[in-house]
């Protein structure tokens, strides 16, 4: 049985070189985090410097999480976000995003299906443009990174019942603006009661 992350973080307080446990175990999802939001050529900065702060902060990680997971996405979410000064750089991250995930398409499929595929691309693109700041991060951390809406409010610094109301809000959205349907002040309030439930 391996040693949960709490307790390699912990010794590593007293031999700072068990820290690189914690590099092993979390690097490939924190890089694919960063190439995601920030392509591949500035990624490998934000994830060194991830781990750098990581390390320098070990001693103030909560012992009572078994994962750090939660913890390195809080920290590289705030250095993307620092790297983000302005909406045409998250808009030309998004862009990249469409082709994180390789679609293997095949050859045999005529022009007219590509041209779909492209459309249906753009269109979920342009739905996921279309959310608030927040609500687009929640939805990235956990359709794209995989997070458990617990652990996306953790790494956001965000309560749990704040992240899974703007998650089904941006979930609604995205829905709405794929069937062509604009959201209504009743939609966010229907999401609103439904998050007090």
């Amino acid at each position: 049985m391996s040693v949960s992350d709490a307790g390699v973080i912990q010794s590593s307080l007293e031999d700072p070189v068990r820290f690189a446990v914690i590099f092993d175990r979390h690097v490939d999802p924190i890089r694919r985090f960063a190439v995601s939001r920030l392509g591949s050529s500035r990624s490998e900065d934000v994830v060194s410097e991830v781990f750098r702060i990581a390390f320098e902060q070990r001693d103030t990680f909560d012992l009572t999480s078994r994962s750090a997971r939660p913890w390195l996405f809080g920290i590289a979410t705030n250095l993307v976000r620092r790297e983000h000064r302005s909406h045409a750089r998250s808009v030309a991250a998004l862009e990249r995003l469409g082709g994180r995930r390789h679609i293997t398409i095949d050859p045999l499929l005529d022009a007219a299906d590509r041209v779909d595929a492209r459309e249906d691309v753009l269109r979920l693109r342009d739905a996921v443009l279309a959310l608030s700041d927040d609500e687009r991060e929640i939805l990235l951390l956990v359709a794209w990174d995989q997070l458990t809406p617990s652990e996306a409010a953790l790494a956001l610094g965000w309560k749990p019942e704040t992240a899974r109301t703007r998650l089904r809000r941006a979930r609604l959205a995205v829905r709405r603006h794929l069937a062509g349907e604009p959201i209504s002040n009743n939609d966010s309030q229907e999401v609103q009661t439904d998050a007090t439930r």
